[in-house]
């Protein structure tokens, strides 16, 4: 049984490095226009990371203008993300960082770690 499991499922991306929930990332998604395929970068704070193997998943905040919060979630699996770019490590000390989409400003901000 552990070989049907293990032949259905996809293969890991190289590009996408061990992120963790309050890292500042770059995700590159692969975006198709008509005929055309472009990369678009996403950038925010990693706010929830799911384990589970082929469904693995990561949902990333970013402020948009005005100081609207755009929240998207990303299958690390999925052909559509081409890498993901860690820019900066945060230490939190939750899991799930649900508390960030009540604030903004300098109450938004979180402590970086120093490897």
């Amino acid at each position: 049984m552990a070989d049907v499991i293990k032949a259905l499922e996809a293969k890991q991306n190289e590009k996408i490095p061990a992120v963790k929930a309050g890292d500042n990332v770059s995700v590159h998604v692969k975006i198709k226009e008509g005929d055309r395929e472009r990369i678009q970068e996403f950038k925010g704070t990693v706010i929830r990371m799911r384990k589970g193997g082929n469904d693995q998943s990561i949902t990333v905040r970013r402020m948009a203008s005005n100081g609207i919060g755009v929240e998207r979630t990303f299958l690390l699996r999925s052909p559509r993300v081409d890498k993901v770019v860690v820019e900066r490590h945060s230490q939190v000390r939750r899991a799930q960082l649900y508390f960030m989409r009540g604030r903004t400003g300098k109450s938004a901000r979180l402590k970086q770690k120093f490897d």
